[in-house]
């Protein structure tokens, strides 16, 4: 990756990171650290995870760790973390493959399930942006790049 459309194209591919992080990572370590978030714990606990209360931790603060995502810190572990936790969230919790499965008429789920389960679109997308800067990393318009650039000027 050596052009500036790409490392554009880079940028803007990060830049998902900061609703994975102000949309679902802070707000869920607000409700964690104030002890409100019974629910999402009884939730992860449902998907088979051992220490429910820890993967809970865990999953907020990966989605969390997309402000680093967003401005190129660290960004292929924070991207990493980042499409876990939305694999975990597409496939266990919004059960995708059943889902797209009732869709084609393969399978038949009923619409209440459906909708108790909830769409894993987002998720999905999330997904597919992290994994692509897992491989591409973040481009040049990064902090990443910038620490890279500082360490060879010495």
């Amino acid at each position: 990756m050596g052009n500036a459309r790409q490392d554009v194209a880079l940028l803007i591919l990060r830049l998902s990171g900061i609703y994975l992080a102000w949309g679902h990572g802070v707000g869920k370590l607000q409700r964690l650290a104030s002890g409100e978030f019974g629910p999402f714990i009884e939730g992860v606990g449902k998907m088979g995870f051992p220490m429910p209360t820890a993967f809970a931790w865990a999953a907020a603060i990966a989605e969390t760790a997309g402000f680093l995502v967003a401005v190129g810190l660290l960004t292929r572990i924070a991207a990493g973390l980042g499409a876990a936790t939305m694999a975990v969230a597409a496939l266990l919790r919004h059960h995708a493959p059943a889902q797209f499965g009732s869709a084609l008429g393969l399978t038949e789920v009923p619409a209440e399930t459906l909708r108790g389960w909830g769409s894993p679109e987002l998720a999905l997308i999330y997904f597919l942006c992290l994994v692509a800067l897992v491989l591409l990393g973040p481009g040049r318009y990064s902090l990443d790049a910038l620490i890279r650039r500082r360490r060879g000027a010495k």
